[in-house]
């Protein structure tokens, strides 16, 4: 993120917000217009998740079958959107991961719900259980079994798949 000044009187600058990829701390810093910065050269690469290993998550390339690993902590709240043999993408810096992405869509089954409440023409929610352990609002017409589909985002119910 970034904003360039021209004050009235002096010389123009550029007020950055800038994020560490591997602590996750934000820095505002001020450069002046003319001056230049090096760009961290990040590779993307998509890998398939393939298991849970301990307090590891595996992903292996589907080409060369290589294996890279992501600790637990690193992966957070978002491993309960994460299936096995589900892509994604994962973010390298100087040969080391430093974030990955998952799809922005994710396709789950539903393993606990409530029933219904019969027909009901406001249409309300109640929480269900998926495959992943993960727990969302779903319209009451959604049943165990179902396969619906999430934001990995912001974890809201999208549609029944």
């Amino acid at each position: 993120e970034f904003l360039h000044v021209k004050p009235g009187k002096g010389a123009a600058f550029v007020r950055t917000k800038m994020r560490n990829y591997i602590t996750g701390n934000t820095v505002e810093k001020t450069f002046r217009a003319g001056s230049t910065i090096q760009e961290a050269s990040i590779s993307k690469e998509t890998k398939q998740f393939t298991y849970k290993d301990g307090s590891q998550f595996v992903f292996m390339d589907l080409t060369s079958f290589e294996e890279s690993r992501l600790n637990e902590s690193d992966v957070g709240d978002r491993q309960k959107w994460l299936k096995e043999g589900m892509d994604c993408t994962l973010l390298y810096w100087n040969g080391r991961i430093i974030d990955f992405d998952l799809p922005i869509t994710v396709r789950l089954t539903v393993t606990e719900a409530d029933p219904g409440q019969g027909d009901s023409a406001q249409g309300g929610t109640k929480p269900a259980t998926l495959e992943t352990g993960a727990v969302v609002n779903v319209p009451s017409f959604v049943d165990v079994g179902d396969d619906v589909l999430i934001d990995s985002r912001t974890g809201q119910y999208m549609s029944r798949a």
